[in-house]
């Protein structure tokens, strides 16, 4: 097997990279890791090329624009017409050079914004996603009806995962543009620099579902080597996990041993209050998956932060 990981250098693809390395790698695997420095994925030529180049038998797909709740609100034009190029170009490209299995990365946040809990596989298209992140959702729904494309056209393994909130290591840990973990590690770590508070975006309500990108990493290990459905699978710890944006807080600000003030900046938009997902299908296939627990995986993230800290910051 040649396996191609598009977006390999960001915080799932660092993951794997890990997981492969520390033991979970097989004789029979080659793990190509690319970025967007080997090849503009809204290219379609360039994308050829790269398969061309590189002629893997497996891909799993990563690569897309991403951000945060307020970089969508500002920017959900850029986030459909980018990632549905991305998608298309490498979808194509794995089909045209004969690409054995292609396994892509999607959210949570593609299910509909109105709905019922928990959510699980069969919802996804059943309704408009949050008016958020409009272009982003849409855009990674449309994997799904690629890869049901080009089973039935083509009989290609074109299948997705659907992990919930995904932090780790590696992380995009920009105040403004990243996601709510890594943004909350970084001003953690500058409000005990400053003596300060640590002010937090919106009520501290939502709640969500968080897997630590190792986990995540193990699981896209198991779908690539085992899975062999179109529809896609949620990758989640349990309904049971789900923690508040505050207790998420608590949680580094422990880790961190900041003992400052917690303030709730409640002019700032909250986002959807809740996406609980339901693992039920993973847990039919793998009852005896263990998560790393939240506050461990937390501690783990932030001390890598505090190491890493002249370039995880930009």
């Amino acid at each position: 097997k040649r396996i191609l990981v598009t977006g390999g250098t960001g915080l799932v693809g660092r993951a794997i990279e890990k997981v492969v390395a520390d033991g979970e790698g097989r004789p029979d695997e080659e793990w190509i890791f690319v970025s967007s420095r080997d090849a503009d994925l809204t290219s379609s030529s360039e994308t050829k090329a790269l398969f061309e180049r590189h002629k893997p038998t497996h891909v799993i797909h990563l690569a897309a624009m991403v951000g945060g709740l307020f970089k969508n609100i500002r920017c959900n034009l850029d986030f459909w017409r980018t990632n549905i190029h991305i998608n298309d170009n490498v979808l194509h490209s794995a089909h045209e050079t004969g690409v054995q299995k292609v396994v892509s990365c999607l959210s949570t946040c593609i299910f509909p914004d109105k709905t019922t809990y928990p959510i699980d596989e069969t919802m996804i298209h059943n309704g408009p996603p949050h008016s958020s992140n409009f272009g982003y959702s849409y855009a990674k729904r449309m994997i799904d009806i690629q890869n049901r494309g080009y089973s039935e056209q083509h009989g290609r393994r074109f299948t997705a995962v659907i992990p919930t909130n995904v932090f780790g290591p590696h992380d995009n840990f920009n105040i403004e543009d990243g996601h709510v973990l890594p943004g909350l590690i970084h001003k953690v770590y500058l409000a005990k620099q400053s003596g300060s508070a640590l002010t937090v975006w919106g009520t501290g309500k939502p709640r969500r579902q968080f897997i630590y990108s190792l986990d995540l990493a193990r699981l896209f290990l198991w779908v690539l080597r085992e899975y062999d459905e179109v529809e896609p699978i949620i990758l989640s710890v349990g309904e049971e996990d789900e923690v508040s944006i505050r207790e998420a807080a608590e949680a580094i600000a422990e880790a961190m041993e900041f003992r400052g003030e917690l303030v709730f900046d409640t002019t700032k938009s909250d986002g959807q209050f809740k996406k609980t997902a339901s693992n039920a299908k993973l847990r039919r296939y793998l009852p005896g998956f263990q998560f790393t627990p939240f506050r461990k995986a937390v501690k783990e993230t932030c001390a890598w932060f505090n190491a890493n800290y002249a370039n995880a910051r930009k």
